[in-house]
This record gives C-alpha cells, structure tokens and sequence, in this order.
C-alpha cells in the first residue's frame, strides 16, 4: 500500500500589522498615480488649445462610458462595479474641473437632497454645485459654457418637454448610473454630444393623448420598445430601448402631434 503523502501545511496568515504596512504601501503607490493622472488634466487643456477646440466644454459621456466598461471588464477579486465606478467618477471630475469651466446646475423638486446625491455620484465632488428653484433656471444655466444641470423626474413638472425647444441642450445621463444604486430617478441635460455606447437608452417625449400602455403598443408594433417614465401636463415623456437618432422614421409614425428625441443615455452599467 502506498504510503500517504503528507498534507502540505498552510501559509501562515499575515498579521493585523503586516496587512496594514501594506495597505499604507497600496495607499503611497495610490496617490502618486492619483497626482499623476491628475496632473495630466492640464497637458489635455494645453493639447485641445493647441488643436483649437480649447473653448470646447472637455465632458463626452460616451468616452466615459467606454472607459467604465473597459475597467470593470477587466478581472477582479474584491473591488464592487460601485467602488470601481465611484472612484473613477472622481478621477474623471476632478479632470474636467481641471481642463476649463464645469459646474454643475441642480433644480431638486420635492427631493433635493436625492439629487444632489445624483447629480455629486454621477459628476464627483470637484465641480461647484448649485441649487436652483425652477427647472428653467437649471436649464438656463446647463447653456453656458461647462454648465451642467441635474433634474428629477416628478409628475408636478415637464421640463424635459422644453428641450423639444432647445436644439443645443440634451440628456445626455441616467441618473444613477449604476442599477445597485436605485431606480433611474433624475436626468442629466447639457449642451454635449451624444454619441451611441453599444447599450443606450433614448428619451422621446409625445403630447399623444392615449394611455402609456396604448403608446407603447403602439411602438412597440413598429418594432421600438418603449416604457413612460412621467407624464406631466398633457405630455408624456417615454424611455426607448436602443439609441434612436430624431429623425427616425418610426418615431415620425408613432402617436402625436408634438413630438421628439430630446437625447440618450447609456444604460446602467452594472446590468
């Protein structure tokens, strides 16, 4: 009978103090490419100055989306989709706050605490955040140069239907970003390209006077499936999946008189 071979004994674990002279390793190898990739903010400005665009507001959601995704492709043993997604937020925040003008607009609604919280996950700490008591002063201010406005979904105001009327200002982010964060509550709108991510969301809103279901079934014949997120004074403000340029001719046939696109936005990233 063959003789069995000896269990091989266990690595010793580590030590409470061991574990934390590393983590203040990580923690010193952390900020230095922190700094660095900070630093880094100003030879962008310097780049797209040289190329002429240096009074272009630097914010492309859809560069920002590619980039999340790549990162939480990438193998990983502990770090949550909302911890890679939170810190980089910061990183991407502080970046644009370095490069030019970007502040960030917040009408609030019957909630305004939810939407800071939104509108400070989604854009970081780093730009100057202010609260506005109407939608239409948000709204004016997302047209100035790095503006930025944040606002709830809620039946006691239309403002999304004014960006039928607004040919520079879109939505261009679902708020929150990340479905473990809650329900899709708040829009972001800016004068800011939209560009498709491969997984979007687009925002079309109709004065159709049918129900919700009866529109989306409607849509939903000519092949666009599409859920009402709002309604609000007489106008109905529905979610399409997919990315639908304003021009689509199903949309051209679905019900209404008032209609259109009035942006995208990629769909949660964690789903």
């Amino acid at each position: 009978m063959a003789e069995a071979k000896p269990t091989p004994a266990a690595a010793p674990l580590p030590s409470l103090d061991e574990v934390r002279a590393r983590i203040d390793q990580i923690d010193a190898e952390l900020l230095k490419l922190v700094d660095e990739r900070a630093g880094l903010a100003s030879a962008v400005a310097a780049a797209k100055k040289a190329a002429g665009d240096g009074d272009k507001f630097g914010l492309r959601p859809g560069r920002e989306t590619h980039l999340l995704k790549k990162l939480l492709a990438r193998p990983r043993g502990s770090a949550s989709p909302t911890l890679v997604v939170r810190i980089w937020r910061e990183l991407i925040g502080a970046s644009l706050a370095a490069q030019g003008p970007f502040h960030i607009e917040v009408w609030g609604g019957k909630d305004p605490a939810r939407t800071v919280e939104l509108a400070r996950a989604r854009f970081g700490a780093s730009p100057p955040l202010r609260m506005l008591a109407r939608p239409e002063e948000a709204l004016a201010a997302a047209k100035t140069q790095g503006g930025v406005a944040v606002l709830p979904l809620t039946a006691d105001s239309a403002w999304w239907a004014r960006l039928l009327a607004e040919p520079k200002l879109r939505v261009f982010a679902a708020l929150p970003c990340l479905a473990a964060w809650g329900p899709l509550t708040a829009l972001a709108v800016g004068d800011v390209e939209v560009e498709p991510t491969g997984d979007d969301r687009t925002y079309w809103v109709t004065d159709a006077p049918q129900s919700g279901p009866a529109i989306e079934e409607a849509l939903s014949r000519d092949g666009v499936a599409a859920t009402l997120l709002v309604a609000a004074g007489g106008l109905k403000l529905f979610m399409l999946s997919g990315f639908y340029q304003a021009h689509d001719a199903r949309l051209a046939r679905a019900p209404g008189k008032l209609s259109g696109v009035i942006g995208a936005a990629p769909a949660p990233l964690d789903v």
